[in-house]
């Protein structure tokens, strides 16, 4: 079974300031299409395949999924939806992405690890693809 990787989206966005405040969908849909190239190969640290969540709130709501990369809407709190998928899926690995210490104190508790926002900012393109 895959590593469950679950991604902060708001906490990811932000942390690096690339004028996300302007169109906070379109942010979350460039990080969306950077978690697709990290299915099959893995992040540092977390080799894949990887099934990958995408938790979105607020303004970022509306962003469909793609393959490799299934988008949930918080229906309230975002971190209190990221501590609910992480303690549903016990019986497997978990790892969680966010800088928030009190969200890493919560999903840990469950057994899930956690991971920093720059994990996820490394390239993911290979060879002769777009950027």
């Amino acid at each position: 079974m895959p590593t469950l990787l679950i991604v902060d989206g708001a906490n990811v966005v932000g942390s690096v300031p690339d004028g996300w405040w302007r169109d906070r969908r379109a942010a979350a849909e460039r990080l969306r299409d950077r978690l697709a190239g990290y299915v099959e190969e893995g992040v540092p640290g977390v080799p894949g395949p990887l099934e990958i969540v995408l938790v979105l709130e607020g303004a970022a709501r509306g962003v469909p999924s793609v393959p490799g990369v299934r988008v949930e809407e918080a229906p309230g709190s975002g971190d209190d939806h990221i501590v609910g998928l992480a303690a549903a899926a016990a019986d497997r690995v978990r790892v969680v992405v966010t800088a928030d210490r009190e969200l890493r104190r919560r999903v840990t508790a469950t057994g899930a690890t956690t991971l920093g926002p720059r994990t996820l900012h490394g390239p993911t393109s290979k060879p002769g693809s777009e950027p």
